[in-house]
This record gives C-alpha cells, sequence and structure tokens, in this order.
C-alpha cells in the first residue's frame, strides 16, 4: 500500500487493481477527452475515468483520429486528466505504443510517470485509425506479442506499475479464434486485461469472457459501432470487468455546441440550457474546475487575493 503523508492511502494503479478484483464489481467508465470534461464527470462520483484517443485527437488537434496524435500528445492530456484527481483512475488510449520495442517501453515509462493508472496497446500499424472503422491493418503475431513484452519491460524497469490492457482488431480481419490465439498470447506475456475489439454478437461476447477467463475483459461501448450497445449491467451479465463509453462526451458536446451557434447565427444569441430558464454564471462554470478549492487554499497558505471571495 502506498504511503503518502504518513497516511495509508491507495495509488490510482492500486485501486484500479483493487477494483478489478472485487467479484461484484465491473467498472464504467464515461470517456472524457480534456480537463473540462474530466472535470464533469468526476463531479459526478465516478469510479474510474477513460481518456479516449478518438476524443483526444479530435479536440487537441481538430483531426479525425487516424493514427495522427503522437505519444506527446496523448501522454501530455493524459498526465493533465490524471493529476486533476489523482484518487480516480484514469485508463488511458496508448494506440500501438506509437513505434517499435523502444518506444513503445518509452511509451509506458512516460505514462507510469504521468500518474496513469492503466492503458490499452493495440496490434494495428502504427498509422492505424479507429477501431469501429473498417480497413485496419494489423501486425503479426510476433510484433504483436513483442510489444507487450517490451510494455512488461518497462513497467519492472520503471519501478512503478500500469494495468496493461491487450487490445486486438483482428475480429474482423482473421476471426474470433485468431484473435483470442492474440489475446492469450499477449496475457501469457504479462498484460493484465483482454480488449476484444469490435465484437459482434452477445453470443460471441459470452463466449469470449467465458474463454479468456479467469483474465478480466474489456468491453469498448460505441453506440453506432459494430458492436451491440450493451449497458455496464449488461456487460456484467456477460462477465466483463471493464466497460468504457469512449464517445460518451464527444457526442453528446456535438449536437449541443451546433445547435448553440445555429441559434447564435439565426437569433444573435443562444438560449439557456437546463438551468430553470436562466444562464450558467462563469463563477458556477468555474466551480465545476474546482474554484472553491483553488481559493481555500490560496487563503490557507497566506494568500490576500481571495479572503473575500470573488
Amino acid at each position: 500500500m502506498a504511503q503518502t503523508n504518513g497516511t495509508n492511502r491507495l495509488t490510482a494503479v492500486e485501486k484500479l487493481r483493487e477494483l478489478l478484483a472485487d467479484p461484484g464489481k465491473t467498472i464504467g467508465c464515461p470517456g472524457v477527452y480534456d480537463g473540462y470534461t474530466a472535470r464533469i464527470a468526476l463531479q459526478e462520483g465516478v469510479d474510474c475515468l477513460y481518456m479516449t484517443g478518438a476524443g483526444t485527437t479530435m479536440s487537441r488537434l481538430g483531426m479525425a483520429d487516424m493514427g495522427i496524435a503522437t505519444m506527446n500528445d496523448m501522454r501530455d492530456n493524459a498526465a493533465m486528466i490524471a493529476g486533476i484527481d489523482p484518487d480516480v483512475p484514469l485508463i488511458a488510449d496508448a494506440d500501438t505504443g506509437y513505434g517499435g520495442a523502444i518506444m513503445i517501453g518509452r511509451t509506458v515509462t512516460q505514462y507510469i510517470q504521468s500518474g496513469v493508472a492503466g492503458l490499452h496497446l493495440e496490434d494495428q500499424v502504427v498509422n492505424k485509425r479507429c477501431g469501429h472503422l473498417k480497413g485496419k491493418q494489423l501486425v503479426s503475431l510476433e510484433e504483436y506479442i513483442s510489444r507487450f513484452k517490451a510494455a512488461v519491460m518497462a513497467r519492472e524497469a520503471a519501478r512503478g506499475d500500469i494495468i496493461l490492457i491487450a487490445r486486438t482488431d483482428s475480429l474482423q480481419s482473421f476471426g474470433y479464434d485468431e484473435a483470442l490465439m492474440r489475446l492469450k498470447a499477449a496475457v501469457e506475456v504479462g498484460a493484465d486485461v483482454a480488449f476484444l475489439e469490435g465484437v459482434e454478437t452477445r453470443e460471441q461476447a459470452e463466449r469470449f469472457c467465458e474463454e479468456m477467463a479467469p483474465t478480466p475483459c474489456l468491453f469498448n461501448s460505441v453506440p453506432g459501432g459494430v458492436s451491440p450497445d450493451f449497458s455496464v449491467q449488461e456487460a456484467k451479465d456477460i462477465g466483463y470487468k471493464i466497460v468504457i463509453f469512449p464517445v460518451l462526451a464527444v457526442e453528446v458536446v456535438y449536437p449541443a455546441v451546433r445547435a448553440a451557434v445555429r441559434q447564435l447565427k439565426e437569433k444573435g444569441k443562444t438560449d439557456p440550457v437546463e438551468k430553470d430558464g436562466k444562464r450558467w454564471s462563469p463563477k458556477e462554470l468555474f466551480e465545476v474546475c474546482g474554484l472553491k478549492q483553488l481559493m481555500e487554499f490560496d487563503v490557507k497558505a497566506g494568500g490576500k487575493g481571495y479572503v473575500d471571495g470573488v
């Protein structure tokens, strides 16, 4: 157990391992892509956050998820989100690891140092694409396993810990048996969790969780994608331990912002949203991002700027 300021406190990765070990728990992880969406999710008391690679690419670069984001892009975003509340674990997309074995080792080390509790690596080529798009190209089994050997070696050398999640995108191209074999091989060399991307049916999902047992399995919930739209409870009944919702924030922000911009163009102003017909003040929005805590910190440190509030 980690020691912090003389008191026993679990680190984020220890908390995630504890959640995975709880036989009655399936973790539902809202997908967030920046500090604001992370703060909103944290305000609701979630057990774990998921940093979406697609959302990170779209929000930081304004581009589609086509393997464009670099390790630096992803690490910097993950470090910021993980640092908002170190008591809440963050699982972050690490795509392909961004290169060969040496680069994958660096990626894992950087994620550990950034406070990320878990990451997933996949078997697409470096110039990857979203897992729910067609035409994905995959590396050989040998190269895929090399990625996890590198990740495990880096984890050991870093003298830290991180949950390593093995993702395969081979189901659509090579079939179920090949996908299962790849994930079992990744677990054999040290991966902690199995992630079969693009599950097609509930029956396939049940078979997968059963055949991977006792390894925890992750389900990727992408409404409108190739997989069924399982709820957390449905995923738990199937046998999954983690459910990520990567487009949760991205999906709801798009129509809301688009509608507001249309109102601005058509009426010259925007209408209030879900607040008894009143506007959200800047102060109320800042409070989502820790305004009160920041002011209290300043006052306790002897600062004078916020003694009388704002």
